[in-house]
């Protein structure tokens, strides 16, 4: 179970106590085979209400007022729908996982619920297809134009914005164009744009139909053009491999494996759900030094927690408050280079909430806490105190059906732990309330979520 637990923290968000029983005897093939049926099977996204009043050009001040209003409390539900898509074993916890890290590969800003809406469908169709489609349908996205401002890209003035971000972060990495390229290819995407409703237009009047020249060919080439030449070059496979490499394996990056995966991506013309399937089904994914060494990301903390402890939240507004709490609010990256991970996401303002956060949920009890974007919101008082929410911990303690009370700590261990923890386990059971088996069960299962070791995966 240890290598199917690892599958599904990095795949996912780590197995539910139920799942986890379901897997029970479950071969490892037949583990990354039910992950890539559930993704292909999985249930579509929900559409936010859509917002009263109609988008165009000759609204009134106080009509873009109203406009902007619900377009904010539509994102608001986007942002908690899709936690709670990732937290709910309902639904497709590799179909989530990939798209949250294609949502963080091409980070994107927004302000409408319509439109990241629409940007999140986008990229769960293509998630595991072809990467050249994915790229062409995000250069496509109305949020993507709006937040890189090729609206604004025209052939008497280009915009190399978009160009520059498609090039550096998208898809080939500094070092293989010159500033020359962006320029071209800036060119290149003139007149790709959208309307006030939100649909990608195609703008002729403002689109430059000359000669461009790009990575050393010449042509009238369009957006499309431009991206087809960035996915002849070996450079783009191997970019976006080590970044998956990075994601889903170990930031610790084997750059042989790397230089393996990508040529086989490259020949499979860039087949993600391929690429996907030979990194999980490789022994060297599982070895140890793979194992329990990436600190959790905000979200991944948050849904592993609710699907450990099938929490069910009174006021859903929680769900927001945690992701600026701990630092990854959906839609808001730092940058358009995404959140960089890692040790990044531990620090002073959020480390005590990471280590805190299980027994806040289990105790339910009043906390106070001062979301770093927000100072201003604690000081009137006006900061979340508490987080309402009842635990359903029944098929959390069906895990330790017919193990005798000394091994409990062992059956947890194994379930809640990747990282193995450096110190005695009969210290914490010395620590750990003495009463019936429940008090002890549940006691000792915050207990360990509260360890250091359990922020990692």
């Amino acid at each position: 179970m240890e290598k199917i637990q690892h599958l599904y923290w990095r795949a996912g968000f780590g197995l539910s106590p139920r799942e986890w029983k379901e897997m029970q005897g479950a071969s490892l093939q037949q583990a990354v085979d039910r992950l890539f049926r559930e993704a292909g099977a999985d249930i579509p996204v929900e559409a936010p209400p859509p917002p009263s009043e109609r988008p165009s050009r000759n609204m009134s001040e106080a009509q873009k007022k109203k406009l902007q209003g619900q377009e904010r409390e539509s994102l608001t539900e986007v942002r908690k729908d899709w936690l709670l898509r990732m937290s709910n074993p309902r639904y497709s916890a590799f179909m989530e996982r990939m798209s949250l890290f294609w949502h963080g590969h091409f980070a994107c800003q927004s302000f409408s619920g319509t439109l990241a809406f629409q940007q999140l469908r986008t990229i769960r169709k293509y998630a595991f297809g072809r990467f050249g489609d994915l790229v062409l349908a995000i250069a496509q996205d109305p949020a993507m134009i709006r937040y890189l401002n090729n609206q604004q890209n025209h052939k008497d003035k280009p915009n190399e914005n978009f160009a520059r971000e498609l090039m550096e972060l998208f898809t080939i990495g500094r070092g293989h164009y010159t500033e020359q390229d962006i320029k071209e290819a800036a060119r290149a995407f003139t007149g790709w744009s959208s309307n006030p409703q939100g649909i990608y237009t195609f703008r002729p009047q403002a689109h430059d139909y000359g000669a461009k020249t790009f990575f050393g060919k010449t042509g009238a080439f369009d957006g499309s053009y431009i991206i087809n030449l960035i996915l002849e070059r070996r450079e783009t496979a191997r970019f976006i491999t080590r970044k998956i490499y990075r994601y889903f394996v170990n930031e610790k990056v084997d750059e042989g494996l790397v230089d393996s995966l990508s040529r086989q991506f490259y020949d499979s013309e860039y087949d993600i759900g391929q690429l996907m399937r030979t990194i999980f089904e490789s022994g060297w994914f599982y070895e140890p030094h793979n194992i329990g060494v990436k600190i959790k990301s905000p979200l991944e903390l948050v849904a592993g927690i609710i699907r450990t402890l099938d929490v069910r939240f009174i006021d859903d507004k929680a769900l927001i408050f945690l992701q600026r709490a701990l630092g990854q609010v959906l839609y808001n990256p730092p940058n358009v280079a995404g959140w960089p991970g890692g040790k990044s996401w531990i620090d002073n303002a959020t480390l005590m909430m990471r280590l805190n956060l299980p027994g806040y949920l289990f105790q339910l009890s009043e906390f106070s806490f001062r979301v770093k974007d927000e100072p201003e919101a604690a000081q009137q008082g006006k900061a979340l105190r508490r987080i309402d929410a009842t635990l359903d911990l029944e098929p959390l303690m069906q895990i330790l059906e017919g193990v005798p009370r000394e091994s409990y700590y062992d059956a947890f261990a194994s379930f809640l732990l990747q990282a193995k923890p450096a110190f005695n386990p009969s210290l914490m059971a010395r620590y750990t309330a003495q009463g019936s088996n429940w008090d002890f069960a549940r006691t000792l299962a915050v207990r360990l979520m509260s360890l250091p070791e359990y922020q990692m995966c």
